[in-house]
């Protein structure tokens, strides 16, 4: 018998606190290691040392403020839901709904009645939850962990207790590129401490910071390479203009309704002021002009508008 993963879903929900323990609890190792274990103390060695521990400290400090800053917009962040009032645009002269919204989803649990109620009485084009029984507006897809349909899903991340969509895509690109650049700082800082933890005879420090010099090193480095590998797939898919959900589902389609360039791509989830890019947060003018960071409507590529969605 085959195993139905959505039974776990209560328990990803009740993971979720115990997640944001664990990130804050790595973190706070972290800052020990290096703050008040390693480059603290050697402030005050003077020379080269001062000057490589002023360094680190700076940077580690910079670059943890922006880490906590876009970890928790991530998590705070609602990642976009679909309002009851919502419909599928309509077509004034055919009374279609628009074929960019989406394909025929049959067996949606909808009978005649409720699909005149729902105002799309013979429409085989809309898209409709299954689970919440109501419209889906394009690129929407149905998390069974949140128990609601989001807005341009991409998945649900049990690290940041909250599901990524078209309204937190942003920040948890963001939380992935400083979160990498902190545990690669980390590393990198910690090696020769590592490499002399492992060949000198004589330990210099006490036995728990020696203990958590190595656990800090070892679970930032897997870290930094997970995360790597992470954030290149990211990129790709923020370059595709496609999350990675849609990834699967169009396997077999080498065309792509939503890729208008790479540049385009890239602003449709970054936002077109570039002092804006590396900061979890949009400025008032993109919010106003940019329809696509309301995660409802999405501009789609001339010479295939004529195809359908999956």
């Amino acid at each position: 018998m085959a195993w139905n993963v959505f039974k776990f879903c209560t328990a990803l929900r009740a993971l979720g606190s115990i997640m944001i323990v664990l990130v804050l609890g790595i973190i706070g190792i972290t800052y020990y290691v290096i703050v008040v274990a390693n480059y603290g103390p050697a402030l005050f060695h003077g020379g080269l040392d001062s000057f490589v521990a002023l360094l680190v400290l700076v940077l580690f400090h910079s670059l943890l403020v922006m880490l906590l800053w876009s970890y928790f917009t991530t998590c705070l962040t609602d990642p976009g839901g679909v309002p009851p009032s919502w419909r599928p645009s309509i077509d004034e002269e055919s009374g279609d709904a628009d074929p960019l919204v989406g394909l025929a989803h049959e067996g949606t649990g909808l009978d005649l009645n409720q699909s005149a109620m729902l105002g799309e009485p013979a429409n085989p084009r809309t898209r409709v939850c299954r689970k919440c029984n109501w419209f889906k507006p394009p690129r929407c897809h149905h998390c069974s962990v949140c128990g609601r349909c989001i807005l341009k899903m991409d998945h649900h991340c049990v690290w940041v207790v909250n599901c990524v969509g078209a309204l937190n895509y942003k920040y948890f690109l963001l939380f992935l590129f400083y979160t990498f650049l902190v545990t690669t700082l980390v590393t990198s800082s910690l090696l020769p401490k590592f490499i002399a933890f492992l060949t000198v005879g004589e330990k210099n420090g006490t036995p728990e910071t020696l203990v958590a010099t190595f656990v800090t090193f070892v679970l930032n480095l897997s870290f930094a390479l997970s995360i790597m590998g992470f954030l290149i797939m990211h990129i790709s898919l923020v370059l595709g203009n496609t999350t990675t959900i849609e990834a699967f589902e169009k396997k077999s389609s080498p065309k792509w309704h939503y890729d208008l360039g790479r540049r385009k791509n890239f602003e449709q989830v970054f936002g077109t002021d570039k002092i804006y890019w590396f900061i979890p947060a949009y400025s008032e003018e993109d919010l106003e002009c940019m329809q696509v960071l309301q995660g409802f409507e999405y501009p789609t590529r001339p010479d295939l508008d004529e195809l359908q969605l999956f």
